[in-house]
């Protein structure tokens, strides 16, 4: 086994061919005397070395030898087992339809060499010994086409497996992506126009109110922290057990009011009204929540005229979560690509949990921005 594993497969069947040569010849044949006893062996042996390429064709060139053989009267050799390995490599290497005319033809020789070599009064022993000779042969090759059929198929299957795990995985990798852009676009656009917002106010406030100005700063320091605590936490390098995650939980249904007066400090005065139970909603949902509300306010403050008061509206129900954030300035927004990326990420947000999402102007001038949330499908998507 060892040698076969290290040897090519031609070279192995021309050692095989060899030594059964050699074998059927024997070191005391007169081959000038006998020619036949070298022609034959040759003719019966040397058609294998080609057997793995042609196993069907190969089995034909010998069992023709074999007819030659008998139509002249020789007796049988050593070489006459070549019909058995010709046999063995058409059952492992072809259909079993070739195989079962193989062994047809097979048997048919066995037949007539019984008839003509076989003992007066005992026809059937050479019969039933060389049929079940050669259905072992048969059964062994089929068992082992069929054990490398299977093997083959455990194969193809494990790579398409894998092929499947690493499109999965570059999925999940796309998918995470996609999640840490929107996280980092709600959170970069919100806080960067709130601190612009009020840091304008701090500088209109200086010399009138210092009070007023010294407060603005400190909240623009606070939201500072604040986005840099959530931006890490976007990106996965925040711990729970880190001093800043439990300063800064994550965004939900309870930090509503506080973006409330955020909104309201920079500049964007806010009213909020809570209508049912929250405690069903998951905590996945109510980040959702909270970032179509906050984009939603953040476009108000980036695009609405100074003197624009903004409504938040949410309302819970055991099955879903109705947003809807309205504004009483008058601007000419439109949804679409060139609005930016906002309107899309909530879309998408809302999309994500079974949701839809629509924005537009106001028959009687402002904007609304209207969300419903499948609380069914945020349960399934947290697990």
């Amino acid at each position: 086994m060892l040698l076969r594993a290290q040897l090519p497969p031609v070279a192995f069947d021309a050692l095989l061919v060899s030594l059964l040569l050699v074998m059927s010849v024997g070191p005391g044949q007169d081959l000038k005397a006998r020619p036949e006893s070298l022609i034959l062996p040759v003719a019966l042996l040397l058609p294998l070395v080609w057997r793995r390429r042609a196993p069907l064709a190969v089995f034909g060139a010998v069992a023709a030898a074999a007819f030659v053989q008998w139509l002249v009267g020789v007796q049988p050799v050593l070489a006459d087992v070549a019909l058995l390995v010709a046999l063995y490599t058409v059952a492992v290497r072809s259909a079993w339809q070739h195989m079962l005319l193989a062994g047809a033809v097979l048997e048919g020789g066995i037949l007539l060499a019984s008839v003509r070599w076989g003992p007066e009064g005992r026809f059937l022993v050479p019969v039933l010994f060389l049929t079940a000779l050669a259905t072992t042969v048969a059964v062994t090759g089929t068992n082992i086409r069929i054990r490398r059929v299977y093997l083959a198929s455990l194969e193809d299957r494990a790579v398409r497996l894998e092929r499947e795990r690493d499109q999965q995985a570059q999925l999940a990798v796309a998918e995470e992506r996609a999640r840490i852009a929107r996280e980092m676009h709600d959170i970069v656009t919100h806080n960067l126009s709130a601190m612009v917002a009020l840091a304008d106010a701090a500088v209109f406030a200086q010399f009138r109110s210092p009070g007023k100005a010294t407060g603005a700063m400190q909240q623009i320091s606070d939201t500072g922290r604040q986005a840099l605590t959530d931006m890490r936490r976007s990106l996965g390098v925040l711990r729970a057990d880190e001093p800043d995650a439990q300063r800064h939980p994550l965004p939900g249904i309870a930090q509503l009011q506080s973006l409330v007066d955020q909104m309201g400090a920079a500049g964007l005065p806010t009213s909020l009204g809570l209508e049912g139970d929250p405690d069903p909603v998951s905590t996945t949902a109510q980040l959702t929540v909270y970032r179509v509300v906050q984009e939603a306010l953040t476009n108000t403050l980036k695009h609405a005229p100074p003197g624009t008061h903004a409504d938040v509206q949410v309302r819970f129900s055991p099955k879903a979560v109705a947003i809807e954030v309205t504004d009483d300035g008058n601007t000419t927004r439109a949804p679409g690509p060139s609005a930016g990326h906002g309107i899309a990420g909530m879309r998408e947000r809302a999309a994500a949990y079974g949701g839809n999402l629509q924005a537009g102007p106001l028959p009687g001038g402002g904007w609304r921005v209207s969300a419903h949330i499948t609380l069914a499908a945020a349960e399934d998507d947290a697990s």
